[in-house]
């Protein structure tokens, strides 16, 4: 099966890649069959050869999930919702509507308190 994956290069701990179609057997670092763009992680710039992409992809090459967001972001495919991801909003937006409560709740104590010592004095 041919892979799209990235390929590391450049000087240790500045590391860039290379968006390249490979066999899924081979090494990260090996020889790869085509070399379709570039990624800077530090920097964010990403160069894409979006017609030997689409050539690719029409293959059925399959992107690994870091190419897939990268294709994403250049609009190269649909952007594709996983589960996971899906999962953990549903997750974060719990724990804040959960925090929200507790700090409703906490502003009532805290109000409660108050307006006793105030009937106190």
């Amino acid at each position: 099966m041919i892979k799209l994956r990235l390929k590391r290069f450049g000087k240790k701990k500045e590391a860039s890649f290379r968006i390249v179609a490979c066999n899924s057997t081979s090494r990260r670092d090996g020889r790869p069959l085509q070399e379709l763009g570039f990624y800077n992680p530090r920097t964010k710039e990403t160069r894409l050869d979006t017609e030997a992409l689409r050539i690719r992809l029409t293959q059925g090459a399959q992107p690994t999930d870091v190419v897939r967001t990268l294709l994403e972001k250049g609009g190269l495919l649909e952007k594709k919702v996983r589960a996971s991801i899906a999962i953990g909003k549903a997750k974060l937006e719990k724990e804040k509507i959960a925090k929200a409560k507790n700090k409703e709740v906490e502003s009532d104590s805290k109000e409660a308190e108050s307006d006793s010592k105030e009937a106190e004095s």
